[in-house]
Order: structure tokens, then sequence, then C-alpha cells
């Protein structure tokens, strides 16, 4: 598999990753975008490219930053990544309180599996 491919697998994984953590269906985000659904569903296969006004459009929808939604950052799909990065944003947005609430329940779940 060459490079180009690799960063269109990781782009269409990343669209998928982030559409569902924000909650949102692909007939949502084909309505926001003035879209059919199976555009979205073959985006995120990475058999439709996508273009760099609608990458804008659905990191903004998303919450996630363009580069990343771009996957700037990398070369190939790599999903347990990906989510630790969405999951690290997704606490970023915590306020103090509740992000130390999140880090003693992470602390408990290493113990468990210790």
């Amino acid at each position: 598999m060459d490079n180009n491919q690799k960063k269109k697998e990781a782009i269409a994984s990343r669209l998928a990753l982030a559409r569902k953590q924000a909650g949102l269906s692909q007939a949502q985000v084909a309505k926001m975008l003035n879209l059919h659904r199976p555009s979205i569903s073959e985006a995120e296969a990475g058999r439709r490219n996508v273009s760099a006004t609608e990458i804008a459009k659905l990191a903004q929808i998303y919450g996630v930053g363009v580069e990343w939604l771009a996957a700037s950052d990398t070369d190939s799909a790599d999903q347990n990544r990906d989510r630790i990065q969405l999951a690290a944003r997704e606490l970023a947005k915590l306020k103090k309180g509740d992000l130390d609430k999140v880090l003693g329940l992470l602390s408990a779940l290493k113990r468990t599996e210790s």
C-alpha cells in the first residue's frame, strides 16, 4: 500500500471516529453540509476524496483541529492513537475538579488491571 492510500485511510478513520465522538449520524452530518448521506459514508470508507473546504467544515462541526482531521500528523491509520488524541481533546475541556475525577478513575482502572 502506498503512502497516499495510507493517508486516505487515516483521514477516513478520523472522519468516522470524530463524527461518532460528536454523537452525530452520517445523515445529520450530510444535512449540515448539504450532501447526501452516501457521500459521508463513502468519505468515511476512504472511497471518496474530501475537499479542503469539507475538512474545514467537518473539523468545526466535530470540534477538532483541521490538521488532525486531515491527518497531517501521520502517514497511516491508527485507531487507538486517534482515540487517545480525541480523548485528550475532550479531557482538556473539563473543569479541574472533573479532570481530577477522571484521572482518579483512570488510576483505579489501571490498578485493577495489574
